[in-house]
């Protein structure tokens, strides 16, 4: 079955705008013969411009509440949200719709009836799920997607006996707004302070106290977060699912083996999920229980081998300090892994410490989506 008619929703928003950027620069769009665009507040309107090599002509923006139009959809790809998912997948499906849905929203990742996708890591599940009929391909969790990419050669090579997992991730795993509001948070941080900050005479615990008293003042801008974020994190994220566990934290066992395709088989995976002052990428420190103990050469070598985008950092400062973070990955599709060393953890060589650092708008997001559409075309 060829893509001629695809369907976008959700394309202006932060997701949405990424994997536009990515079809365009991937000359994507050329693939697909019928790309039309919808909205929920602009019909009408004219669609975007995909630059001069497309060859398409869009036409105006349609209804994205249109169930007609949307029907006549080989494909739909959604970035506008789980609300949007759960108003209009299952009407659709209802009137015999059989077309593709590929979704960045959680609303459908764990029916039985979808595949999370993640090709780099998982593939064959991928291809077992359209041998068998499947229609639902959706985007995982940031996290766990980036988690799967990091430690993907000692998943795939069944080395993984559980991981323990800290997440630092970044206020865009929030939305576009959470991402705006801790800009402000830093400007009202730096507003504060900076009369003391150009007085050389002034105490340093001056202005700790200024910037302290402003991040918790009622002025704040934390309409979004409800905390200051700024210099600061927040140790919750997603809903409270009773018995100390967040829905956030739940996700990275649930999700990662339902990549992997694993049915009644699951690797356990535990975590304690931090969002902290950051725009865009999310951050892990991981401890890993492999069920053989190998050299750390070799654990290196084997994840980096695992796909194009993850590159071994040497556990030194330098090294680690220039390349694992945020802002040497932010906006590239790289996945550097490093910290890896050996723990002593009960007398044990099979423990092992990584850190890894992946955007969280490019794999952690659009990027799954963007390769799931090339994946159709080839199927």
């Amino acid at each position: 079955m060829k893509l001629n008619r695809v369907g976008f929703v959700g394309w202006r928003g932060m997701v949405g705008s990424v994997l536009m950027q990515r079809m365009i620069a991937e000359h994507d769009f050329s693939l697909i013969d019928q790309p039309l665009f919808f909205t929920t507040s602009q019909a009408g309107q004219p669609g975007p411009d995909l630059g001069p090599d497309s060859g398409h002509k869009i036409p105006p923006l349609v209804d994205a509440g249109d169930l007609d139009a949307l029907a006549r959809m080989d494909a739909i790809v959604s970035c506008q949200g789980g609300d949007y998912t759960q108003a209009t997948h299952a009407r659709l499906r209802s009137r015999g719709w059989c077309g593709y849905w590929l979704d960045a929203a959680s609303t459908l990742r764990m029916a039985p009836h979808s595949t999370i996708v993640l090709d780099p890591v998982n593939r064959a599940v991928i291809e077992r799920g359209l041998a068998a009929g499947q229609r639902d391909f959706i985007g995982g969790n940031c996290t766990v997607s980036l988690m799967m990419m990091a430690l993907d050669g000692l998943f795939n090579a069944g080395l993984v006996e559980w991981v323990t997992v800290m997440t630092y991730q970044a206020a865009s795993g929030g939305g576009a707004r959470q991402m705006r509001e801790l800009v402000a948070q830093m400007g009202a941080a730096h507003r504060s302070a900076e009369a003391l900050l150009t007085d050389p005479g002034r105490s340093i615990l001056d202005i700790d106290e200024a910037v302290t008293a402003a991040l918790r003042s009622a002025q704040l801008p934390a309409a979004q977060t409800g905390y200051p974020l700024a210099g600061s994190l927040l140790p919750w994220i997603d809903r409270d699912l009773g018995e100390g566990m967040s829905r956030e934290e739940w996700k990275g066992a649930a999700e990662a083996n339902k990549i992997l395709g694993h049915n009644g088989r699951a690797i356990p995976i535990e975590s304690v999920c931090i969002r902290v002052g950051v725009l865009r990428c999310h951050s892990q420190a991981f401890t890993i229980k492999l069920k053989r103990d190998l050299p750390v050469d070799e654990i290196g070598e084997m994840v980096e081998r695992a796909n194009d985008w993850v590159s071994v950092v040497a556990n030194e400062r330098e090294p680690s300090l220039a390349r694992l973070t945020p802002a040497a990955v932010t906006a590239t599709l790289d996945i550097p892994v490093g910290r890896l060393r050996k723990l002593s953890l009960n007398g044990s060589g099979g423990h092992l410490a990584a850190f890894s650092v992946g955007d969280q708008l490019l794999w952690g997001a659009a990027e799954p989506l963007r390769r799931m559409l090339r994946i159709l075309h080839q199927h």
